[in-house]
Protein backbone atom coordinates (compact mmCIF):
# COMPACT_ATOMS: atom_id res chain seq x y z
CA UNK A 1 0.00 0.00 0.00
CA UNK A 2 1.55 3.41 -0.92
CA UNK A 3 2.19 6.35 2.12
CA UNK A 4 -1.46 8.18 -0.02
CA UNK A 5 -3.05 5.17 1.29
CA UNK A 6 -1.83 5.49 4.78
CA UNK A 7 -2.61 9.32 5.25
CA UNK A 8 -5.64 9.92 3.70
CA UNK A 9 -8.96 8.22 3.90
CA UNK A 10 -9.75 6.42 0.86
CA UNK A 11 -13.12 7.51 -0.89
CA UNK A 12 -15.41 5.27 -1.72
CA UNK A 13 -15.18 4.60 -5.63
CA UNK A 14 -18.54 5.14 -7.53
CA UNK A 15 -19.66 2.12 -9.55
CA UNK A 16 -18.62 1.85 -12.54
CA UNK A 17 -21.06 2.71 -15.49
CA UNK A 18 -21.72 -0.20 -17.79
CA UNK A 19 -19.68 0.60 -21.43
CA UNK A 20 -21.96 0.77 -23.74
CA UNK A 21 -21.39 -1.46 -26.85
CA UNK A 22 -19.28 1.10 -29.49
CA UNK A 23 -21.35 2.40 -32.08
CA UNK A 24 -20.85 0.30 -35.36
CA UNK A 25 -20.20 3.47 -37.33
CA UNK A 26 -17.93 4.48 -35.60
CA UNK A 27 -15.78 1.37 -34.73
CA UNK A 28 -15.88 1.35 -38.81
CA UNK A 29 -14.08 4.71 -39.07
CA UNK A 30 -11.44 4.35 -36.25
CA UNK A 31 -10.34 1.09 -37.66
CA UNK A 32 -10.58 1.25 -41.85
CA UNK A 33 -9.46 4.83 -41.72
CA UNK A 34 -5.95 4.22 -40.47
CA UNK A 35 -5.65 0.83 -42.65
CA UNK A 36 -6.32 2.51 -45.53
CA UNK A 37 -3.70 5.58 -44.65
CA UNK A 38 -1.53 2.62 -44.03
CA UNK A 39 -1.71 1.00 -46.90
CA UNK A 40 -1.41 4.58 -49.06
CA UNK A 41 1.82 5.39 -47.11
CA UNK A 42 3.48 2.19 -48.04
CA UNK A 43 2.02 1.87 -51.30
CA UNK A 44 4.11 5.69 -51.84
CA UNK A 45 7.05 4.34 -49.71
CA UNK A 46 7.21 1.46 -52.06
CA UNK A 47 6.79 3.24 -55.28
CA UNK A 48 9.60 5.74 -53.73
CA UNK A 49 12.27 2.93 -53.31
CA UNK A 50 11.86 1.20 -57.08
CA UNK A 51 12.18 4.81 -57.69
CA UNK A 52 15.52 5.16 -55.71
CA UNK A 53 16.72 1.72 -57.07
CA UNK A 54 16.05 2.89 -60.92
CA UNK A 55 18.25 5.89 -60.77
CA UNK A 56 20.68 4.39 -58.09
CA UNK A 57 21.19 2.15 -61.23
CA UNK A 58 21.75 5.45 -63.44
CA UNK A 59 24.56 6.89 -61.11
CA UNK A 60 26.31 3.78 -61.00
CA UNK A 61 26.22 3.70 -64.46
CA UNK A 62 26.49 6.87 -66.21
CA UNK A 63 27.15 5.29 -69.66
CA UNK A 64 23.59 4.40 -69.77
CA UNK A 65 22.71 8.36 -69.81
CA UNK A 66 25.56 9.02 -72.33
CA UNK A 67 24.47 5.85 -74.61
CA UNK A 68 20.52 7.86 -74.54
CA UNK A 69 21.72 11.20 -75.38
CA UNK A 70 24.67 10.61 -77.33
CA UNK A 71 22.11 9.88 -80.30
CA UNK A 72 19.65 12.63 -80.27
CA UNK A 73 23.08 14.83 -79.79
CA UNK A 74 24.84 13.34 -83.18
CA UNK A 75 21.64 13.34 -84.95
CA UNK A 76 21.18 17.37 -84.02
CA UNK A 77 24.79 17.82 -84.79
CA UNK A 78 24.58 15.90 -88.39
CA UNK A 79 21.07 17.45 -89.32
CA UNK A 80 21.79 20.64 -88.21
CA UNK A 81 25.52 21.53 -89.44
CA UNK A 82 25.89 18.30 -92.17
CA UNK A 83 22.23 18.53 -93.58
CA UNK A 84 20.36 21.70 -92.57
CA UNK A 85 22.01 23.77 -95.45
CA UNK A 86 20.34 21.88 -98.19
CA UNK A 87 16.41 21.32 -95.88
CA UNK A 88 13.96 24.12 -96.90
CA UNK A 89 10.65 24.66 -94.38
CA UNK A 90 7.67 25.06 -96.13
CA UNK A 91 6.49 28.89 -95.27
CA UNK A 92 9.80 29.85 -94.84
CA UNK A 93 12.60 29.48 -91.34
CA UNK A 94 15.63 28.17 -89.67
CA UNK A 95 16.04 24.18 -90.48
CA UNK A 96 17.82 24.39 -87.03
CA UNK A 97 14.60 25.47 -85.49
CA UNK A 98 12.37 23.92 -86.78
CA UNK A 99 14.36 20.87 -86.19
CA UNK A 100 15.43 21.20 -82.72
CA UNK A 101 11.59 20.21 -81.13
CA UNK A 102 11.72 17.14 -83.61
CA UNK A 103 15.01 16.17 -81.88
CA UNK A 104 13.05 16.81 -78.29
CA UNK A 105 10.22 14.84 -79.61
CA UNK A 106 12.34 11.92 -80.94
CA UNK A 107 14.16 11.26 -77.95
CA UNK A 108 11.42 11.06 -75.74
CA UNK A 109 10.01 8.53 -78.70
CA UNK A 110 12.85 6.98 -78.29
CA UNK A 111 12.76 6.53 -74.68
CA UNK A 112 10.52 2.99 -74.39
CA UNK A 113 13.04 0.85 -75.85
CA UNK A 114 15.13 1.94 -72.64
CA UNK A 115 12.19 1.09 -70.84
CA UNK A 116 11.72 -2.12 -72.04
CA UNK A 117 15.12 -3.09 -71.99
CA UNK A 118 15.39 -2.85 -68.12
CA UNK A 119 11.84 -3.87 -67.57
CA UNK A 120 12.70 -7.75 -69.75
CA UNK A 121 16.64 -6.99 -67.72
CA UNK A 122 14.01 -7.68 -64.52
CA UNK A 123 12.13 -10.01 -65.79
CA UNK A 124 14.73 -12.40 -67.08
CA UNK A 125 17.39 -12.10 -63.64
CA UNK A 126 14.66 -12.82 -61.15
CA UNK A 127 14.01 -9.43 -60.09
CA UNK A 128 10.33 -9.16 -60.32
CA UNK A 129 9.84 -11.71 -59.50
CA UNK A 130 11.24 -11.30 -56.07
CA UNK A 131 9.45 -7.89 -56.02
CA UNK A 132 6.38 -9.82 -56.09
CA UNK A 133 7.09 -12.18 -53.53
CA UNK A 134 7.78 -9.41 -51.22
CA UNK A 135 5.30 -7.72 -48.67
CA UNK A 136 4.83 -4.63 -51.28
CA UNK A 137 1.71 -3.17 -53.32
CA UNK A 138 1.78 -4.48 -56.03
CA UNK A 139 1.31 -0.86 -58.17
CA UNK A 140 4.64 -0.24 -56.67
CA UNK A 141 6.89 -1.77 -59.24
CA UNK A 142 5.09 -0.69 -62.29
CA UNK A 143 4.25 2.88 -61.37
CA UNK A 144 7.75 2.93 -59.97
CA UNK A 145 9.40 2.53 -63.43
CA UNK A 146 7.02 5.22 -65.01
CA UNK A 147 8.49 7.40 -62.36
CA UNK A 148 11.78 6.67 -62.98
CA UNK A 149 11.62 7.43 -66.51
CA UNK A 150 9.93 10.48 -66.36
CA UNK A 151 12.79 11.63 -63.93
CA UNK A 152 15.42 10.78 -66.41
CA UNK A 153 13.01 12.14 -69.57
CA UNK A 154 13.39 15.24 -67.54
CA UNK A 155 17.40 15.46 -67.48
CA UNK A 156 17.02 14.21 -71.12
CA UNK A 157 15.11 17.41 -71.86
CA UNK A 158 17.08 19.36 -69.91
CA UNK A 159 20.62 18.63 -71.33
CA UNK A 160 19.22 18.25 -74.90
CA UNK A 161 18.09 22.16 -74.24
CA UNK A 162 21.61 23.07 -72.91
CA UNK A 163 22.64 21.61 -76.35
CA UNK A 164 20.39 23.48 -78.99
CA UNK A 165 20.91 26.59 -76.87
CA UNK A 166 24.00 26.07 -77.79
CA UNK A 167 23.64 25.76 -81.24
CA UNK A 168 21.73 29.09 -81.66
CA UNK A 169 17.74 27.54 -80.99
CA UNK A 170 16.29 30.32 -79.57
CA UNK A 171 12.53 29.36 -78.26
CA UNK A 172 10.29 32.77 -78.96
CA UNK A 173 6.93 31.83 -77.59
CA UNK A 174 7.09 33.28 -74.07
CA UNK A 175 5.89 30.78 -71.46
CA UNK A 176 4.56 28.62 -74.16
CA UNK A 177 7.72 26.94 -73.87
CA UNK A 178 6.17 25.14 -70.17
CA UNK A 179 2.88 23.64 -71.90
CA UNK A 180 5.88 22.49 -74.85
CA UNK A 181 7.78 20.73 -72.28
CA UNK A 182 4.44 19.36 -70.30
CA UNK A 183 3.43 17.78 -74.19
CA UNK A 184 6.31 16.22 -74.39
CA UNK A 185 6.28 14.68 -70.91
CA UNK A 186 3.23 13.62 -71.99
CA UNK A 187 4.27 11.56 -74.69
CA UNK A 188 7.41 9.90 -72.89
CA UNK A 189 4.70 9.21 -70.36
CA UNK A 190 2.13 7.30 -72.65
CA UNK A 191 5.23 5.12 -74.34
CA UNK A 192 6.26 4.50 -70.63
CA UNK A 193 3.25 1.71 -71.03
CA UNK A 194 4.31 0.68 -74.29
CA UNK A 195 7.77 0.01 -72.93
CA UNK A 196 6.53 -2.01 -69.97
CA UNK A 197 4.30 -3.93 -71.97
CA UNK A 198 6.86 -4.83 -74.69
CA UNK A 199 9.61 -5.60 -72.23
CA UNK A 200 6.98 -7.78 -70.09
CA UNK A 201 6.46 -9.75 -73.68
CA UNK A 202 10.02 -10.02 -75.29
CA UNK A 203 12.06 -12.96 -74.31
CA UNK A 204 15.69 -11.33 -73.54
CA UNK A 205 17.66 -7.87 -73.27
CA UNK A 206 18.64 -9.02 -77.01
CA UNK A 207 15.01 -8.62 -78.35
CA UNK A 208 14.49 -5.47 -76.35
CA UNK A 209 17.51 -4.29 -78.47
CA UNK A 210 16.05 -4.79 -81.20
CA UNK A 211 12.91 -2.52 -80.88
CA UNK A 212 15.31 0.24 -82.54
CA UNK A 213 14.54 -0.96 -85.91
CA UNK A 214 11.20 -0.24 -85.36
CA UNK A 215 10.92 2.33 -83.61
CA UNK A 216 13.78 4.38 -85.49
CA UNK A 217 11.04 3.64 -88.94
CA UNK A 218 8.13 5.50 -86.91
CA UNK A 219 10.43 8.64 -85.70
CA UNK A 220 11.56 8.98 -89.44
CA UNK A 221 8.07 8.89 -90.75
CA UNK A 222 7.08 11.87 -89.08
CA UNK A 223 7.71 15.60 -89.10
CA UNK A 224 10.52 15.04 -86.71
CA UNK A 225 12.92 16.02 -89.72
CA UNK A 226 10.73 16.86 -92.54
CA UNK A 227 7.52 18.42 -93.27
CA UNK A 228 5.08 15.87 -94.48
CA UNK A 229 4.18 18.03 -97.50
CA UNK A 230 7.49 17.51 -99.28
CA UNK A 231 6.93 13.90 -98.85
CA UNK A 232 4.98 11.77 -101.62
CA UNK A 233 1.44 11.61 -100.87
CA UNK A 234 1.14 8.54 -99.36
CA UNK A 235 3.69 8.44 -96.83
CA UNK A 236 2.95 12.53 -96.10
CA UNK A 237 -0.59 11.01 -95.26
CA UNK A 238 1.34 8.74 -93.09
CA UNK A 239 3.60 10.59 -91.48
CA UNK A 240 0.98 13.37 -91.21
CA UNK A 241 -1.09 10.86 -88.78
CA UNK A 242 1.34 9.60 -86.91
CA UNK A 243 0.69 10.68 -83.25
CA UNK A 244 4.85 11.79 -83.12
CA UNK A 245 4.20 14.35 -86.03
CA UNK A 246 1.31 16.03 -84.06
CA UNK A 247 3.26 16.35 -80.76
CA UNK A 248 6.26 18.16 -82.80
CA UNK A 249 3.84 20.26 -84.47
CA UNK A 250 2.40 21.20 -81.29
CA UNK A 251 5.90 21.64 -79.70
CA UNK A 252 6.97 23.99 -82.63
CA UNK A 253 4.07 26.02 -82.39
CA UNK A 254 4.08 26.71 -78.90
CA UNK A 255 7.98 27.40 -78.82
CA UNK A 256 7.35 30.00 -81.36
CA UNK A 257 8.95 28.55 -83.80
CA UNK A 258 8.48 26.94 -87.68
CA UNK A 259 6.10 24.53 -87.98
CA UNK A 260 6.15 23.83 -91.34
CA UNK A 261 2.22 22.50 -91.01
CA UNK A 262 0.21 21.68 -93.93
CA UNK A 263 -3.58 21.46 -95.02
CA UNK A 264 -4.88 18.26 -93.42
CA UNK A 265 -7.55 18.24 -90.40
CA UNK A 266 -4.67 16.43 -88.19
CA UNK A 267 -2.00 19.17 -88.68
CA UNK A 268 -4.19 21.90 -88.51
CA UNK A 269 -5.45 20.96 -84.99
CA UNK A 270 -1.82 20.13 -83.96
CA UNK A 271 -2.61 20.94 -80.05
CA UNK A 272 -5.32 18.44 -80.11
CA UNK A 273 -4.02 15.63 -81.41
CA UNK A 274 -0.77 16.14 -79.24
CA UNK A 275 -3.38 15.72 -76.17
CA UNK A 276 -5.49 13.06 -77.61
CA UNK A 277 -2.92 10.62 -78.96
CA UNK A 278 -0.71 10.19 -75.83
CA UNK A 279 -4.25 9.73 -74.43
CA UNK A 280 -5.44 6.69 -76.55
CA UNK A 281 -1.50 5.56 -76.33
CA UNK A 282 -2.10 5.30 -72.91
CA UNK A 283 -5.72 3.96 -72.64
CA UNK A 284 -4.18 0.69 -74.95
CA UNK A 285 -1.18 0.04 -73.03
CA UNK A 286 -1.45 1.18 -69.68
CA UNK A 287 -4.06 -2.33 -68.81
CA UNK A 288 -2.25 -4.36 -71.34
CA UNK A 289 0.92 -3.62 -69.10
CA UNK A 290 -0.72 -4.11 -65.66
CA UNK A 291 -2.80 -7.18 -66.60
CA UNK A 292 0.69 -8.66 -68.23
CA UNK A 293 2.09 -7.85 -65.33
CA UNK A 294 -0.36 -9.26 -63.22
CA UNK A 295 -0.18 -12.91 -65.34
CA UNK A 296 3.45 -13.30 -64.34
CA UNK A 297 4.13 -16.33 -62.37
CA UNK A 298 5.03 -16.20 -58.86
Amino acid sequence: MSAVDLTEPTEPTEPTEPTEPADSTDSTDSTTAPVARGRAYWALADCWNIVRRGLTHYRRQPVNIAWQLGFPILSVLLYGYVFGSAMTVPGGGDYKDFLMPGMFVMTMAFGFINTATIVVYDATKGVIDRFRSMPMAPSAVVAGRGVTDLVVACAELGILVLTALAMGWRPNGGWGFLAAFGLLLWLRFALIWLGVWLGLLVPNPEAAGGLFAVAFPLTMISSIFVAPQLMPDWLGWIAAWNPISSTAAATRELFGTPVGGGDSWVEQHALLMAGVGPLVLTAIFLPLAVRRFQKLSR
